[in-house]
């Protein structure tokens, strides 16, 4: 099978071995993976995401010298089944996962080996017990946008809004619009966003945003105080984090209120620092989101393929295999992307 292989911070298409399914595995058909922003700071950040995670959780970590295949943003369809499987996914079903395997060692697909491929290969294994089969109604497309959606279902609840709650959300790329459809979604508002991107500010009012901001032309937190009220009748805020570069959480801490809530759910991979004296003073709360659990995954596709999640606009692209390494190479600000798919063929 044909496959994006990482190595050394370096893309390349190749051949590979189709993978083999295991006990209670499936071996499936990829339709459609998503370019997420982890998967830039593995090829861009390799040793430092892998210690990141070594230190976070004792075990494991991705590996920037062995060969990896990224993508844990997928749609496949069932093609094959190993030993001790039940079939409850007929094959030709399509199907969404979260991207974990429960054979020993519990590797996570698009950040092991090659064996273990993700969803920039052409096949791949999967648990079965962890499937999710995909409703005929549901467009590929669409169901490729679970993965992402779940990120921001579980930074939205790390947020804990009330219903007074004004959320400001600081980044527009993939994370930041999701958090906006969520937000949309639970009724929450107004929902103030905040992007350099003339497109991705385009693609916020689209989603559910209603006031978005250009920085360079004015200060998200202005307008957000002038959304919140003034006095002992303003609203609480409630920030979302979603660029991951150095200096934007002391940015919000220094434009936020006092006892606003800050949930960073943007990525930064090198140092930071902020003013804690400022976070005192204001008794802000500062919280991070990393993922979800399988429950809240299933839950986010749950809501999407029932339609109350209304996010077609979040894919703005749609490239082959062979174009990806060129995707990684461009500039992180060069473009009003917001979700790249991969299709099948090349």
């Amino acid at each position: 099978m044909r496959a994006v292989v990482l190595r050394n911070g370096r893309l390349g298409v190749t051949d590979l071995p189709d993978p083999v399914p295991g006990a209670g595995e499936v071996l499936v058909e990829v339709l459609a993976r998503g370019i997420c922003g982890s998967d830039l700071h593995c090829a861009r950040h390799g040793a430092a995401f892998g210690e990141a995670v070594r230190t976070a959780y004792g075990v494991g970590g991705f590996d920037p010298e062995q060969p990896v295949v990224l993508g844990h943003e997928f749609v496949g369809r069932v093609i094959a089944r190993g030993p001790a499987t039940t079939g409850r996914v007929p094959l030709g079903g399509r199907v969404v996962s979260v991207p974990a395997l429960t054979r020993p060692g519990r590797p996570f697909p698009g950040f092991a080996g090659s064996e273990t491929p993700g969803g920039y290969a052409e096949r791949m294994v999967l648990t079965e017990a962890l499937l999710i089969e995909v409703p005929d109604h549901l467009p590929t497309e669409l169901a490729a946008l679970t993965e992402p959606l779940a990120v921001a279902c579980h930074a939205v609840a790390r947020g804990g809004l009330g219903p007074r709650d004004v959320p400001l959300v600081v980044g527009c790329g993939p994370i930041g619009l999701a958090v906006v459809a969520v937000l949309r979604m639970r009724g929450a508002g107004p929902i103030v966003a905040a992007d350099f991107s003339p497109g991705r500010r385009r693609l916020a009012e689209a989603l559910g945003a209603d006031t978005v901001v250009d920085p360079v032309r004015e200060s998200p937190y202005r307008v957000r105080a002038e959304a919140a009220g003034a006095g002992r009748s303003a609203r609480p805020t409630v920030a979302f984090e979603c660029v991951g570069v150095p200096g934007v959480v002391q940015q919000i801490i220094a434009g936020s209120p006092a006892r606003t809530r800050i949930v960073v759910a943007g990525l930064c991979m090198t140092s930071d620092s902020y003013e804690p004296a400022q976070a005192v003073f204001k008794e802000l709360e500062l919280r991070f989101a990393m993922m979800y659990s399988p429950e809240e995954f299933a839950r986010a596709f749950a809501r999407l393929a029932a339609g109350d999640l209304a996010v077609a606009p979040l894919v703005t692209r749609t490239v082959g295999l062979d174009e990806v390494p060129g995707v990684f190479a461009a500039p992180p600000a060069s473009s009003d992307d917001a979700e790249v798919l991969v299709a099948p063929g090349p």
